[in-house]
């Protein structure tokens, strides 16, 4: 799980395309945040969960 446990990989994490460049938001929390980061709040996407899965039946 650990490798997969950053806010990109999260069904919360959102980016925006703007003029300056790329912001990155947490939905949920309501502040700007990194891909990078980690929270006890993460919640993995659908194809992270699979991916997940795939891990351990190896």
């Amino acid at each position: 799980m650990k490798k997969y446990h950053c806010c990109a990989s999260c069904i919360h994490f959102k980016s925006v395309k703007e003029a300056g460049g790329m912001r990155y938001l947490c939905s949920r929390l309501g502040f700007e945040t990194n891909p990078k980061y980690q929270f006890d709040c993460w919640k993995p996407k659908e194809k992270v969960i699979a991916l997940m899965n795939k891990d351990k039946a190896i």
